[in-house]
């Protein structure tokens, strides 16, 4: 793993909320606003664009944990702007604090960890 990333360090990551965005269950769409799976989803994301960084050719990153509080809705069609900023580097795990705001708005907050390990270790876990 490549440590050219230090705490403080940031990655950025924009979303325009999309219908298939919106909160919906097998029981049908809950309503017109970001879901909270799929913000977790792209928080994750904004977070693992240091891991691809990071990662050697036979390394891949896998999450290690995913927290989200959710301060307010974002409508279809808002622009959310993920901040994601390292919080901690150790051996070969990376946990980062995130924030996403639709312009000053803090819609949410919380903080993602991953691990990058050996392509050849991660695959021995899939063979169980």
């Amino acid at each position: 793993m490549l440590h050219c990333f230090k705490p403080g360090d940031q990655k950025h990551f924009t979303r325009v909320v999309r219908e298939e965005d919106c909160a919906a269950f097998d029981s049908g769409a809950v309503h017109p606003v970001y879901s909270t799976f799929a913000l977790a989803r792209d928080a994750e994301w904004c977070c693992r664009l240091f891991v691809l960084d990071m990662k050697e050719a036979d390394e891949e990153g896998i999450g290690t944990m995913l927290t989200v509080q959710h301060h307010a809705p974002a409508k279809a069609g808002s622009i959310v702007d993920f901040t994601a900023t390292i919080v901690q580097l150790q051996t070969h795990t990376i946990v980062c604090r995130y924030e996403a705001k639709v312009g000053n708005l803090v819609i949410a907050t919380g903080e993602q960890g991953q691990k990058v390990l050996k392509k050849e270790k991660l695959q021995k876990l899939f063979e169980l």
